[in-house]
């Protein structure tokens, strides 16, 4: 029931993702309730398959590690520029943590986070054990979701959703951007890795592909938003920077189930 259940968040999350792509397509105004109405949606399905590959406990763990570090580390970089440069967020995406950071990008968070974390579990060697397969995963789990913001933050700019307050060097975005997002998620992965020790979850193929998919969905959706949004280089540059986790993770996943 519940499996059944996660396929049906996840046809819903990318039908959403479809007609925002169709929406500005065609020069359409997206509603301004599409964004967290979609999030919330994505955030649904990952949360709901994560209790299902960790169990309860180990999901609703991991989703506090994501809230607590995303809001601390967001929070200290609105405020002082640090971790990520400097920016502010405007008022489109709703209610705020102390001002600063609005609740809905901790939802955002968890939603990708978790699907990168299924994915780099399983591009490390299951043969990797211990403090190395720990660090690896953690380090792989960044890359992957710092991939995503390669065309996601232009994007989301672009709509006005926050505002770097630097003329950065990657399409007005600053470099450093990128490095704290991997300190974000690579300081999530660790602190959830240690707490749980659950290294050896026990993969299925079939099932984790609904995560790949999730992923995929949302990264290429926002890739397709770019281009028709008129910032081709960060389309280009998302397509290529997310296309091999993308490659990698499928024929994993289809060579377990061979």
């Amino acid at each position: 029931m519940r499996r059944n259940l996660t396929l049906i968040l996840l046809i819903i999350f990318g039908l959403l993702v479809l007609i925002t792509t169709l929406i500005l397509a065609f020069g359409g105004q997206m509603p301004g309730i599409m964004t967290p109405i979609t999030t919330l949606i994505g955030f649904s399905f990952a949360l709901l398959h994560a209790s299902q590959r960790l169990g309860w406990k180990n999901a609703l763990l991991l989703l506090a590690f994501v809230f607590g570090v995303s809001l601390l580390f967001e929070s200290v970089g609105v405020a002082t520029g640090l971790v990520y440069g400097p920016y502010h967020y405007t008022e489109k995406l709703g209610p705020k943590f102390l001002g600063l950071v609005p609740y809905l990008i901790a939802v955002a968070w968890f939603m990708m986070m978790y699907p990168s974390f299924v994915i780099a579990e399983w591009l490390v060697p299951a043969i990797w054990t211990g403090a190395k397969r720990l660090l690896t995963v953690a380090a792989l789990g960044g890359l992957i979701m710092t991939s995503w913001d390669v065309v996601m933050d232009p994007l989301m700019v672009r709509g006005q959703h926050w505002v770097w307050e630097v003329d950065g060097a990657f399409f007005g975005v600053p470099l450093q951007n990128y490095w704290g997002w991997w300190l974000t998620v690579f300081t999530t992965f660790i602190l959830y890795l240690l707490t749980t020790r659950s290294q050896d979850t026990e993969k299925s193929a079939g099932f984790d592909r609904l995560a790949l998919a999730a992923f995929a969905i949302t990264g290429y959706g926002n890739t397709i938003n770019a281009l028709t949004s008129g910032l081709g280089g960060p389309a280009l540059a998302g397509m290529f920077a997310l296309t091999p986790w993308m490659v990698l993770a499928w024929f994993k996943m289809s060579g377990k189930e061979s």
